[in-house]
Parts: structure tokens; C-alpha cells; sequence
């Protein structure tokens, strides 16, 4: 983990609070916002790395890493586009490291929070079969959504959360550690 330029967690901080407002109130990220975070993205580092190729290739490594984890999540109905593409334009703001961060910390919150909201709803039973489902039809490389019409994001009697608002409050707290991790 690096500590990002102040440009660039300024564009993150404003690229994820616009996605978690809107996910929160429409279940939508706009795709502008996540444009501008690509165009700002790819913008800032090639401006602020030694050279323009150093700072396209920290662009396209964030980019490229956040696209191989989530993309795959998306083709199996597992999360909308809007988070693939929000996690992608982060990738290239941030770059490979520090998504990483950002995702390990999205990913742990994002899994508190699923399992309170289950307990509170007292599905968490349910869930953990469709997980083991989940993993079965994996197992055996079949699209797990075919079989379960709750384990499709598109479907009415799924579960759902707004990940849009995780991914905002995981690149805070990352931002945070990033602050009080930083060399003074």
C-alpha cells in the first residue's frame, strides 16, 4: 500500500460518495461519475507518475485488477454492473496496491454488514445453504442463478445491498488507515 496523491483521493472521495448516495437512494452508480473517475484516473497518474507510460500502467493495473475480480461476480449474477464498473474506475484512480486495500476492507465490511442485516431479517440460515449451493454448482460448473432464482441479483426474491454504499465507506476507511499510516 502506498499513500495516494491528495488529487487522487480527492477524485476517489468524490467518485464514491456520488456511487454510495445514489446506490443507496435509486440502487443505481451513475455511469458519469464513473466516467469522470476513469477519465480523472488515468488523467491524474499519467500527470503525476515520473512518466506518462508509468502512470497509464498504474491506471490499467488497478483498472485490470478490480475488472479480473469483479467481472466474474458480475457474469454469475452475483453484483450489479454499476459495482464492477465503480470498482474498475477506483482501480484506475488508486492502482493495483492500494485497490487491493480497498477491496480487503470493502469486502470485510461488506460481510459484517450482510450478516447483520441476515440476523435482523432472520435469513441467515437460508443463506448459509444457498451458499453451500452456491459452492456446489461451482464445483460442478453450473451457473448457480439457474437453479435458485434468490442466488440472481436480477431476481425480485433476492437479498439485496447496496454495494455501492460498501465500496464508499471501505475506500474511507481505507483512506483513513492510508492518513495515519502515512510518513509525516
Amino acid at each position: 500500500m502506498t499513500f495516494p496523491p491528495i488529487a487522487c483521493q480527492a477524485v476517489l472521495l468524490f467518485v464514491v460518495f456520488v456511487a454510495g448516495v445514489f446506490d443507496y437512494r435509486y440502487r443505481r452508480i451513475p455511469n458519469w461519475s464513473v466516467l469522470m473517475g476513469l477519465v480523472c484516473g488515468f488523467g491524474l497518474n499519467m500527470f503525476l507518475a515520473s512518466s506518462v507510460w508509468a502512470g497509464l500502467l498504474t491506471s490499467l493495473r488497478g483498472l485490470g485488477l478490480a475488472f479480473l475480480i469483479y467481472f466474474p461476480m458480475y457474469l454469475l449474477r452475483g453484483m450489479g454492473a454499476g459495482d464492477v464498473k465503480l470498482m474498475a474506475a477506483i482501480g484506475s484512480i488508486v492502482g493495483a496496491a492500494n485497490w487491493l486495500g480497498i477491496f480487503l476492507i470493502t469486502a470485510i465490511l461488506g460481510g459484517i454488514v450482510a450478516v447483520l442485516l441476515l440476523l435482523a431479517r432472520h435469513r441467515l440460515r437460508r443463506v448459509l445453504a444457498n451458499v453451500g449451493f452456491l459452492v456446489s454448482q461451482l464445483l460442478l460448473l453450473r451457473a448457480p442463478y439457474t437453479r435458485r432464482e434468490e442466488l440472481d441479483i436480477q431476481s425480485e426474491k433476492s437479498m439485496k445491498l447496496p454495494h455501492g454504499v460498501v465500496i464508499a465507506w471501505g475506500s474511507l476507511l481505507f483512506l483513513v488507515v492510508a492518513w495515519i499510516r502515512a510518513p509525516r
